[in-house]
């Protein structure tokens, strides 16, 4: 089967700044038998994700908060796993990392300018639009 599991985190707690403090989310993909198998890959990863890199610096708290299970991926149709929609208009810059690993972080520096994103500095091209 395959696992996709959710987690919120909290970094650096204890700094008394709030802009040296972080939070947010990952998601991590593994294949196992069953869900408990997923869960140890899981702490395994995020430990060694600690140890050997710069995620989780300080005092850390990462909570567990959804677990996908697959027997296989849709072939003939997207499936949509996580939607997230946050109040307001998008004002603070983000690090965004995709597949992080210990030998490299593949981080980039997301923001908003004009209400349009921003990846590293460069401007991301429009994908779809719709009007009511």
């Amino acid at each position: 089967m395959i696992f996709i599991g959710k987690f919120f985190y909290l970094t650096n707690q204890q700094e008394i700044e709030e802009q040296e403090r972080r939070h947010g989310e990952f998601d991590l993909i593994v294949e196992a038998q069953e869900g408990e198998d997923a869960f140890m890959k899981f702490k395994q990863r995020i430990g060694e994700l600690r140890d050997k890199g710069d995620f989780f610096q300080g005092q850390t708290r990462i909570f567990f908060i959804q677990l996908l299970e697959f027997d296989r991926f849709p072939r003939h149709q997207a499936l949509m796993l996580n939607l997230k929609s946050t109040a307001g208009d998008p004002l603070m810059p983000f690090i965004g990392c995709s597949i992080p690993s210990d030998q490299a972080d593949a981080c980039r520096i997301y923001d908003w300018k004009n209400n349009e994103p921003e990846i590293d500095g460069q401007n991301e091209k429009l994908f779809l639009e719709f009007h009511s």
